[in-house]
């Protein structure tokens, strides 16, 4: 294959899923500060997840950092070096800088060699919704599309990509300024757990409340009946944050909704569980236009 499909581990894809096709696909960990060092998040390959969501469970709070162009440049210059295409499918730039640094790189890349292909798309698409965006694309990929396709493809689905997920407890989110203080009081007193999505512009989007655990996971449910479309072969993926029974729960209520269904089950890497928490729950997939 002459083309490498790039992405960052905000895409949520398995550890194992991701080693399997290491051939054409190259995921750039986020930098993340935790207990006073920096660490890189490689999809729990040396830093493993049970251990970080413990951190999270004992009420510690870490931050992420974007990627730098240079990390960027890297990677682009390698894939030159070995005569390939690159297409960089990145974490929305409503939610981080690293859609820019990789702008940047692949300029100073073109000034060394302006005959590199190297597409960048901005997703606007997170977690699980941008790994489904990263399977169907490797798909494509291995039906011999170049770059240039994958990426006018990308351009046309992303906005039908899908995201559901619920969370479980409302302080990551009032931490990340997603709610106010006074709502994450209230909603936990409740037992509300908020259904929340990805709007056009890439940005959380609150879609309303449910009260429990069980009704959450049946309205992501539900949200999978309503947006995937029946005649569809686009993959599913249920992500979870250190929550498996749940996100089986949610695996097995799909299944009896369309039990064809090609669906994939993942734990959120510690990029995106450092915003929502432990025991967040989602469902995503390429389907019909996003909800707004």
């Amino acid at each position: 294959m002459n083309i490498k499909i790039i992405t960052d581990s905000c895409c949520d894809l398995p550890l194992s899923f991701v080693e399997s096709h290491s051939d054409l696909l190259h995921v750039l960990g986020m930098p993340i500060q935790i207990q006073n060092r920096e660490v890189i998040d490689d999809l729990g390959k040396t830093y493993k997840h049970k251990d970080f969501y413990d951190l999270l469970r004992q009420g510690i709070m870490p931050t992420t950092s974007q990627i730098n162009s240079y990390r960027f440049e890297c990677a682009f210059r390698d894939c030159v070096k070995e005569g390939k295409e690159a297409i960089y499918l990145g974490f929305t730039s409503g939610m981080s800088g690293t859609y820019n640094s990789a702008m940047l790189a692949k300029q100073a890349v073109l000034e060394d060699y302006p005959d590199a292909v190297i597409q960048i798309v901005d997703t606007l698409s997170a977690s699980i919704g941008q790994g489904a965006i990263i399977v169907d694309a490797l798909k494509l990929a291995n039906q011999g599309r170049n770059a240039n396709e994958i990426a006018l493809w990308a351009e046309s689905i992303k906005l039908k990509t899908q995201h559901w997920f619920g969370v479980d407890d409302l302080n990551y989110l009032k931490n990340g300024g997603r709610i106010s203080h006074f709502s994450a009081i209230v909603g936990s007193m409740l037992n509300v757990k908020p259904t929340l999505g990805v709007g056009n512009d890439g940005r959380i989007k609150p879609f309303g409340n449910v009260r429990g655990r069980k009704k959450s996971i049946a309205q992501l449910a539900s949200k999978f009946e309503t947006h995937y479309q029946k005649s569809s072969s686009a993959a599913v993926i249920v992500g979870h944050g250190n929550c498996e029974e749940d996100a089986i729960a949610l695996a097995d209520a799909i299944k009896e909704i369309n039990p064809e269904v090609p669906l994939m089950i993942s734990e959120l890497s510690m990029t995106i569980a450092s915003h929502v928490g432990p025991n967040m729950i989602a469902v995503a997939f390429i389907g019909d236009e996003r909800e707004e």
